[in-house]
């Protein structure tokens, strides 16, 4: 059979942050050949899969992943070589059986990542099919809306901002190219007001600016005076999208310790007031995070109050696992998932989270990690699920743009086939 695995081999390499991560090398019996490359995370949840690091400190600080390497070349890569490609669920399976940890902590998610996501690449080539129609069908044709990271602060830059990530989506385009355009072009619009009031234009893991600011809300007063520089409407054009990744600064028992902006210390209610209030201050779509991992009470009063308005997206909290996020459905804790493949660490989990959102009723945000890599698997599987929007990262930094290219390669395949609406 064609789609045949005949060789496995994994090796490894370093990502957007310069930390080691793992890529693996597939090929099939016809003679196709693939490599898959893992993303890692900065912020990350507790209840994630388990990213392989070796651990000693002589190399890479302990981060290396040469162990992972190991589990792929003499564990993962015997057991699927001779299976076919195309039994994507087959194969995700028999590796979370071979690990048999809750958590894939005994092979590594990033080892049983990289095998999936090779698989389906591999699987895609041999059958002379766009990986987004392999995983999607052949009606796939709706471009995400691309939800740009223009400002950085949290776990992702060092600096005075609270928050993680402040994005621009691009709400009122008519297609892809012209929405990346609009938010590229308010990115560009950022600098320059950063330049003019001598803050600082360096960025953060994920390209969007880290200036050093008075408060979280100055951050947003920027980001309405850049859209309007840049020639768009805030609110109609360009909106705004948040992510809190407030466990960060969650300080325990449903307390929160804004200390950088100088807000100090806030309860759980007080946090969903200061939703409350900028969701009425400013044109915020959606908001990720806004709350801790294991407040699950408060995100619960948070979409009480707000579900109506805002797309509240657990992150955190779901760890795109299936046993959380319906935990989340039945407590009505959210009414949104992130998505991230390396959080579950296989793509068949990833899909089954997907299938969970869209079969309640919620919406799901594919997402990026803060360490990429140049693989653009993420567009493909983003236009693939059909989720509407995509969060991968600011208009710099080669890793995230390859994944936005990548879709305006898409787009103009399609023409006129081609989809791009926000709701």
């Amino acid at each position: 059979m064609k789609t045949t695995i005949t060789s496995v081999n994994a090796l490894e390499i370093l990502d957007s942050r310069g930390n080691p991560t793992v890529r693996v090398l597939m090929e099939l019996e016809d003679g196709t050949r693939v490599s898959a490359s893992v993303p890692s995370g900065a912020s990350t949840g507790e209840n994630e899969a388990i990213e392989l690091r070796d651990g000693n400190r002589n190399r890479y600080g302990g981060k290396g992943v040469l162990h992972a390497i190991a589990n792929v070349n003499e564990e993962i890569g015997p057991m699927v070589t001779g299976m076919n490609a195309l039994d994507q669920s087959l194969i995700d399976q028999e590796m979370i059986e071979l690990d048999s940890t809750p958590n894939k902590e005994k092979l590594g998610a990033n080892a049983i990542l990289g095998v999936s996501m090779a698989a389906a690449k591999a699987a895609a080539a041999s059958m002379g099919l766009p990986l987004y129609t392999y995983l999607g069908g052949t009606g796939c044709r709706r471009l995400p809306v691309p939800c740009m990271n223009i400002l950085n602060g949290g776990e992702h830059a060092d600096n005075s901002v609270d928050f993680q990530e402040f994005m621009a989506v691009p709400i009122g385009a008519p297609n892809f190219a012209d929405g990346l355009r609009s938010v590229a072009e308010t990115f560009h619009a950022l600098k320059t007001i950063l330049s003019a009031r001598s803050l600082a234009t360096s960025v953060g893991d994920e390209g969007g600016f880290a200036p050093n600011l008075d408060s979280n809300e100055e951050a947003m007063e920027l980001i309405l005076e850049a859209i309007e520089k840049a020639g768009y409407v805030p609110g109609r054009d360009i909106a705004i999208g948040i992510d809190s990744a407030a466990t960060s600064f969650a300080s325990g028992k449903g307390r929160y310790d804004l200390k950088w902006s100088g807000a100090g210390e806030m309860s759980s209610d007080e946090m969903i007031a200061l939703v409350d209030k900028w969701a009425g201050d400013y044109p915020i779509v959606f908001w990720e995070d806004p709350l801790a991992e294991d407040d699950w009470q408060g995100f619960a009063r948070l979409t009480a109050k707000l579900g109506q308005k805002l797309e509240i997206i657990g992150d955190d909290i779901f760890v795109t696992n299936t046993k959380f996020i319906a935990r989340g459905i039945k407590e009505q804790t959210a009414n949104s998932a992130l998505i991230k493949l390396n959080q579950i660490g296989t793509v068949t989990e990833t899909i089954d989270a997907v299938r969970m959102c869209r079969d309640n009723g919620w919406r799901y945000l594919i997402s990026h990690r803060s360490g990429e890599t140049a693989d653009t698997f993420l567009a493909d599987f983003a236009l693939a699920m059909d989720g509407g929007h995509l969060k991968t990262g600011s208009a710099c930094r080669s890793e995230r743009l390859a994944k936005y290219n990548r879709l305006l390669e898409i787009e103009a395949v399609l023409q006129d086939r081609a989809l791009y609406y926000w709701k």
